[in-house]
């Protein structure tokens, strides 16, 4: 171990392992000593704020359907609140 508190593991580990340049580990102690295991990582999706707008307005078409639908199924008079339109 460095003084950097990093550690190298040898090649033939790496790859019996099969862990990859990158790969992030989680390391715990344990009560027999040091586990390393790999960390599950999942990918971020960033959305400019026009992608954000189409995701709000499919949702509450969405949400407009299943109201109509339930509506028709309980035959509520309610009146549904007006729709946006898609442009």
């Amino acid at each position: 171990m460095t003084s950097r508190g990093v550690i190298t593991l040898p090649a033939r580990l790496r790859r019996a392992l099969g862990l990859k340049p990158d790969d992030i580990l989680i390391a715990e102690t344990t009560p027999e000593g040091l586990l390393l295991r790999p960390a599950v990582t999942l990918p971020v999706e960033l959305y400019a704020e026009e992608r954000v707008r189409e995701f709000d307005e499919t949702e509450a078409e969405l949400a407009a359907a299943m109201r109509d639908r339930e509506q028709a199924r309980t035959g509520s008079a309610k009146v549904a609140a007006p729709r946006k339109r898609r442009r």
